[in-house]
């Protein structure tokens, strides 16, 4: 909540509001923030310790920083219980309603700082979603305990494009949010928050102005958080709070109520939010499986000759590289014994992806994963008559978000050994070639002027596709107001550009413990595009079959309500009948409606639909599809 006094002067002085010349102590719910709490920490407290002995004074020295800016804003610690007065010690999380301590001094309010909608999906990791229902029943609890503020982490989605995404992180990031990655109304979660709201919104002044009375033990797992006017000790805004796993009935200021399973309701309506709920459908629009359509470049792999970055041992990752590409080449050169025929490679690598060539031929691949990036490549190779070339590519997917010392964490090979008949040959600290980036990349081929530099060849017929091979092909768009992605179902693993713009790095080949992509569908904004001409350029590095990709258009095909015995709203002891409202998304309209039954069917909204239930009317199903409009 944030808001001002119109008309009036508005101070902060580190404790207190100043409104008129009147001191207004902030405790929580009592008034709004004249401006909204600026962060000076962010979860410090998460690697405080790694610091020892000098974790606490940073803390203090941060918070006196920005309070003498003098900014005359509220700042915000996030998840540090000790933030210094008068800097604001706030939660984030999940469920704050029942694990934050509370504030750390009278004076500070409870603010809920990243209300986590779902999770940001990590490549090779099952999503983690939350449920609309969990959503608002924490929120409501906030509240309900007094809390003053919550934000939402992430209300909107979106997507990382380029190599903005963090360590093996996906382009899509929280998609699952009350409004998607597109930017399309993602239902039950907005709908049923938005209700949630507008309920909060009706007790909007007791909450504000009143007092908090002492909580109400309702039954055994059920309470009620009570809010009076300043004038009476009467109960004027009240909610009832059910954390049973069934539906529970209860009395109240002598009436009864029906409170859901894990459920709150909010008087004076006792209202149970409910919504629609939708479902969203990506549908081909073209086919990008013609041979003729498509060229390639295949990227060249550097010799120690080629290099110009010269050491005499490995190179950390991403100090040489300055986040400047996610690749580097680490290359030697050695003179196995004649007699040699066969070795084997060893590479230990703290992160995150591998390749390995010998003689400019792949001979393997590795990679670690979101929990552990480090990891060993061994894989064994043909050795030819005297000098022989091994070049390691050695691959970013983000850079780390979190975690003590960032600065001092190394990435990329730290260990390489090779073994033939003779024994082990240890080239750690050898005479090494570093080369950043690629050819393709330092081109930019994936440009209209970048693409002429080079000489493209036809698609290779080859049903083995060579890793390392960039792949061009040039569409026109379609529709206009219509959301359009790229599905890359069929690649493995590299980054897509769409005229000179990365629409992020892909990874279809890291199947999740379900056994599926992490990602295969990939954001294209409008902005992105040309009528026509579009320029779609690939680097594939595992080898892939672009002939398999698709264009899709990104669509709400379907809106689900439905209503039961127990969404009956209640009105000064009174019921009403809850009523089922469809809604399209803009530009959309409604072409059928569909009866799943009329008594208690099974199943739910969505792909898995409805079935008949034990008990089924089917001419009251016919007396509401006829009466029903939209």
């Amino acid at each position: 909540m944030s808001g001002g006094v119109r008309g009036g002067e508005v101070t902060y002085d580190g404790r207190s509001l100043i409104i008129n010349g009147e001191r207004k102590v902030l405790f929580s719910g009592s008034i709004h923030y004249p401006r909204s709490p600026r962060e000076i920490e962010n979860e410090y407290q998460m690697v405080e310790n790694a610091f020892g002995e000098r974790g606490p004074p940073y803390i203090k020295w941060a918070a006196e920083m920005a309070v003498g800016l003098q900014t005359g804003v509220p700042w915000v610690m996030c998840k540090q219980d000790d933030a210094p007065d008068p800097v604001i010690n706030a939660c984030n999380g999940r469920k704050c309603g029942e694990t934050f301590k509370g504030p750390n001094s009278p004076n500070k309010p409870s603010i809920w700082t990243e209300n986590w909608t779902s999770r940001y999906q990590a490549y090779g990791e099952d999503p983690i979603g939350r449920t609309a229902d969990d959503i608002a029943f924490h929120v409501a609890l906030w509240v309900a305990r007094n809390g003053s503020f919550v934000n939402y982490y992430m209300y909107h989605g979106g997507t990382n494009f380029g190599r903005e995404a963090s360590a093996f992180v996906t382009a899509s990031y929280y998609d699952d949010a009350p409004l998607d990655e597109y930017g399309m109304i993602n239902q039950p979660k907005w709908g049923h928050l938005k209700e949630l709201h507008a309920a909060i919104k009706l007790c909007s002044n007791t909450l504000l102005l009143g007092k908090a009375m002492t909580p109400l033990q309702l039954g055994p797992k059920q309470e009620a958080y009570l809010f009076a006017e300043n004038s009476s000790e009467e109960c004027a805004s009240a909610f009832l709070v059910n954390k049973d796993k069934q539906n529970v009935d209860v009395v109240f200021q002598n009436s009864s109520y029906k409170l859901l399973a894990n459920s709150i309701s909010i008087l004076p309506d006792c209202r149970n939010v409910k919504t629609q709920t939708n479902t969203r459908t990506r549908i081909p629009i073209m086919y990008f499986n013609a041979s003729d359509q498509w060229e390639e470049f295949k990227e060249p792999i550097p010799n120690f000759e080629d290099t110009s970055l010269k050491s005499d041992t490995l190179l950390e990752h991403t100090d040489t590289t300055k986040d400047t590409s996610d690749y580097l080449w680490y290359s030697f050169s050695f003179q196995p014994e004649p007699s040699d025929t066969r070795a084997q490679l060893s590479v230990h690598s703290l992160g995150h992806v591998l390749h390995a060539f010998v003689n400019g031929v792949p001979v393997g691949s590795a990679h670690g994963s979101y929990k552990n990036t480090s990891f060993t490549l061994q894989t064994d190779f043909s050795l030819s008559n005297g000098i022989n070339n091994v070049s390691l590519l050695s691959v970013m997917v983000g850079l780390p978000d979190s975690g003590a010392y960032l600065e001092r964490k190394r990435y990329g090979p730290v260990a390489v050994s090779i073994q033939n008949k003779e024994g082990s040959m240890n080239f750690t600290n050898y005479k090494w070639g570093q080369k950043v980036g690629l050819l393709g990349e330092n081109l930019q081929i994936y440009t209209d002027e970048g693409s002429k530099i080079i000489q493209w060849s036809k698609l290779s017929s080859s049903d083995i596709s060579p890793p390392l091979t960039w792949y061009k092909t040039v569409f026109d768009a379609t529709g206009e107001d219509e959301y359009v992605a790229l599905n890359l179902n069929g690649m493995r693993k590299g980054e897509a550009r769409v005229n000179g713009r990365s629409i992020g790095r892909y990874w279809p080949s890291l199947i999740t413990p379900r056994g599926e992509p992490s990602q295969i569908s990939y954001n294209i904004p409008r902005s992105f595009l040309k009528p026509t001409g579009n320029l779609l350029v690939l680097l594939e590095e595992e080898g892939g079959d672009p002939l398999s990709i698709t264009l899709e258009s990104v669509v709400i095909d379907s809106v689900c309500g439905k209503a039961r015995a127990s969404h009956y709203r209640h009105y000064n002891g009174s019921r009403e009948a809850k009523v089922v409202h469809l809604q399209c998304a803009p530009n959309g309209y409604i072409t059928k409606i569909l009866f799943a039954s009329y008594g208690t069917p099974f199943g739910g909204c969505g792909r898995d639909g409805h079935a008949i239930g034990y008990c089924d009317s089917p001419n009251s199903k016919f007396a509401a599809e006829k009466v029903s409009f939209c």
